[in-house]
């Protein structure tokens, strides 16, 4: 174990220097604007009533209301105002700051260029200082000042930053946090006058909004992920956390490596996953002229995607499987990128299949066949590039009266906005609250439909002076259930209601089974809503989330409604936060603390929710970015039409299988359907098929179940009604045959593998937690 090594002596040197030195927390927005302000001012009040000796300097509230009203009694230093043309600026006072000698600072602006005659030319050499003097500090910064993101931005939005901080910076503070905020909501603060800091008109576009709010969202995704990796390995975990995707394609010294290595680009960018190429090579052959110049290529195009790459060095063809797999798992791929196998049965059986073997040893790693299109499309040496499809625009052409009974009903529906969490006690129903109370100052009519706030005192303040909608008192099964009131909240009709935990399952007499369904309902009466839930209740990530933590969840969301609201936050937070909220009691009981700290509120479980949250809604903002404009996709446009075919049985991996098409044909903007080829009647088949059915429905799929088929004719079955679809990738389960069962009745897999080379072939692996590397 780690923890028993000795530290050296540089790592002791290192740990008694960090005790003497203050504690750094950076704020992150995407823009000013975002509430980074106000969320530091917060924490500097919380802070203040623990005790804590907090003051403030060169902090900026632009007079907005709400900011101002969380300045509140906090001490203020005052700064050192100077102009930079006509442009009034504000310095640290230092002298100032180390005489008052405070436990915690609180200064906006990270990235800031002082007055010529400064002791530290920036910001950030104040506040390194300040550090070393052991007092803590707590800051702000926009993304788009963050060097190596300030390239990006300015390449996608043509903004460019007055002053910048190193982004490595965020590496060694102690905390990071994002204040996520959508477009419309900036926009709204714009409207109502409360950004007129903002300088170039460039940042208040809808669109640059959202790719600004997507680089912050991937930016601390990134982040995390490093230290979950970190974390995982102190504690000796082995594979995928199951968070983020990490492609592997293992390509060729060949004309078509680099197809693959496209390919593979293409999959990661729509995936949001790193990309890595693994090239294998035969020790015994001498290297040839023509292969040195292929490596060559293979190198240059890895570099120009951003892909990391490896050449393992093999004695023969048959090597090549454990190999492949063994590396996988070193650099936790979640799915391997190859190509379709060209041999015959007769070859397979004679030389050894390389596909063949890499399934039958893969753990816990999807494999993906590409498709092999030139008996379809011709051969071609070098991948081209599709032109991208025109859209011809109608606008004289009559709508149906479909068509117009769908736009009409959007017009009536309510609003919808939802506050996404990485896990209980991130903060959700808090903002929620104070959304509320702002609306409410605003003279809009405002309730609150149905509020959980767990006795969290903060919370409850919150509620402030919102009307509360009475709940509803069911009995039911011997219990007493208290539920939402969707009757009265109809009845009272107010223009907006709050709603917490969209997940929640309903009393079982209840009109709707879920809440979901009840916001629905409100929704279509005309009534916006504003509601929160947890990142693992949606239902296409529950397989990811059970991965990760260990846990079952029990109630989900489908994802059609974060794609129905007009708009979804993320409210971050710091694993660190979460644990520290839940042994003072603020998110679950006391007496149920250390449960939940040794089982979901786990240090890896938590970091790993708070990358997945983040990168869910970073490809929310992408998708919608998509919609807003042609080419404001940060993963750039899919320029193909793909179909995607899911074929299942009623075992107990069909459900895993549905939701992994389902996620793939979002990504890929695709349609999606799901097949069942029965062959003999099992007792309790209908009853599945109709859970299957249901599931697809709810996710959006079309199901089909085919009966009475011969088992050997399974393959044939699915291969045709996949081609009548024009289906262009496949998703299957891993084959459970052993070598006797495959000699008695044809494998699904292989078969499906040898005779549907013209599509992509997905083949989804089982998961087992337990599998160590190395192992057969």
């Amino acid at each position: 174990m780690a923890g028993y090594r000795r530290k050296t002596p540089e790592e002791m040197l290192l740990s008694i220097s960090k005790i003497h030195r203050g504690r750094l927390k950076i704020y992150v927005g995407a823009v000013s604007g975002s509430g980074k302000t106000y969320h530091m001012l917060r924490e500097g009040q919380a802070l203040k009533q623990q005790g804590i000796e907090v003051v403030i300097c060169a902090v900026s509230t632009m007079r907005r209301p709400e900011t101002v009203e969380q300045l509140a009694d906090l001490e203020r230093i005052p700064s050192i105002h100077w102009h930079k043309g006509d442009v009034e600026k504000k310095d640290l006072n230092l002298d100032a700051i180390l005489e008052r000698n405070p436990e915690v600072l609180l200064v906006d602006g990270l990235a800031h260029e002082n007055r010529p005659e400064a002791k530290f030319p920036t910001r950030l050499e104040d506040i390194q200082f300040l550090l070393s003097h052991g007092i803590s500090i707590i800051t702000t910064v926009n993304v788009y000042e963050l060097e190596g993101v300030t390239e990006l931005a300015q390449k996608l939005t043509g903004i460019t930053a007055e002053c910048t901080v190193s982004a490595d910076l965020l590496e060694l503070a102690d905390e990071v946090r994002l204040i996520d905020a959508s477009p419309e909501t900036i926009l709204s603060r714009l409207n109502e006058g409360r950004l007129n800091n903002i300088k170039d008109p460039g940042l208040l576009k809808r669109g640059n909004l959202g790719k600004l709010r997507e680089l912050a969202l991937r930016l601390m995704a990134e982040g995390v992920n490093e230290s979950l990796e970190k974390y995982r390995e102190e504690q000796g975990f082995i594979g995928p956390s199951g968070a983020t995707e990490r492609i592997l394609v293992a390509a060729q010294y060949h004309w078509n490596g680099s197809i693959y290595i496209r390919r593979g680009q293409q999959i990661a960018k729509r995936l949001g996953g790193d990309l890595e190429v693994v090239v294998f090579v035969d020790s015994s052959q001498e290297p040839t002229k023509e292969r040195e110049d292929f490596k060559r290529s293979i190198l240059k195009l890895t570099e120009k995607v951003d892909a990391g790459f490896r050449e393992i060095l093999v004695n023969n063809r048959r090597q090549i499987p454990r190999a492949l797999i063994k590396y996988a798992m070193l650099i936790n791929a979640t799915r391997i990128v190859m190509g379709h196998s060209k041999q015959t049965r007769a070859q397979e059986i004679a030389q050894g299949s390389i596909a063949g073997s890499v399934l039958k040893q893969m753990r816990n790693i999807d494999v993906f066949f590409m498709a092999d299109r030139a008996e379809h499309e011709g051969e071609r040496v070098l991948p081209t590039k599709r032109a991208t499809p025109k859209m011809t625009a109608e606008p004289y052409r009559r709508l149906s009266a479909q068509e117009v009974e769908k736009k009409i009903e959007r017009i009536r529906r309510g609003k919808f906005k939802v506050y996404v969490g990485a896990a209980p006690g991130a903060g959700k129903s808090y903002m929620m609250l104070r959304e509320g109370n702002d609306l409410l100052r605003k003279e809009i009519d405002v309730v609150v439909g149905l509020m959980e706030t767990h006795d969290r005192a903060e919370t409850q303040d919150q509620a402030g002076r919102l009307e509360v909608v009475p709940r509803l008192t069911i009995d039911g099964d011997g219990r007493v259930y208290s539920e939402m009131d969707v009757d009265a909240i109809i009845a009272r009709n107010p223009e907006v209601v709050l709603i917490d935990e969209l997940a929640h399952t309903n009393a079982p007499s209840c009109r709707n089974k879920r809440r979901y369904e009840d916001v629905q309902e409100i929704l279509n009466a005309g009534i916006s809503v504003i509601a929160t839930m947890n990142v693992h209740h949606l239902e296409s990530l529950k397989d990811a989330v059970e991965q990760i933590t260990g846990t079952a969840v029990k109630e989900t969301v489908p994802d059609m409604m974060l794609r129905l609201a007009d708009e979804v936050e993320l409210i971050d937070v710091a694993p660190d936060t979460l644990q520290q909220r839940m042994r003072e009691g603020h998110i679950y009981k006391m007496c149920d603390v250390e449960d939940a700290l040794c089982g979901f509120f786990k240090t890896g479980n938590l970091i790993a929710l708070r990358e997945l949250a983040l990168r869910e809604i970073a490809d929310d903002v992408d998708e919608r970015l998509e919609s807003w404009e042609r080419n404001g996709s940060l993963r750039g446009p899919w320029r193909r039409h793909e179909s995607i075919f899911v074929a299942v049985t009623v075992n107990k991996k069909a459900e895993r299988l549905i939701r992994r098409g389902f996620r793939i044909a979002h990504r890929l903007k695709a349609d999606w359907h799901v097949h069942y080829v029965q062959t003999d009647a099992v007792p309790g088949e209908e009853e599945r098929i109709e859970e299957l059915q249901e599931l697809t429905a709810r996710l959006g799929g079309t199901f089909e179940a085919e009966r009475n088929v011969s088992r050997n004719d399974v393959p044939a079955a699915l291969l045709a009604k996949a081609n009548v679809l024009k289906s262009t990738q496949m998703v299957l389960g891993q084959s459970g045959q052993g070598f006797w069962s495959k000699l008695r009745n044809k494998c699904v897999v292989d078969t499906i593998l040898r005779e549907g080379r013209h599509m992509d072939v997905l083949v989804v692996a089982d998961f087992n937690p337990n599998i160590e590397i190395g192992e057969e």
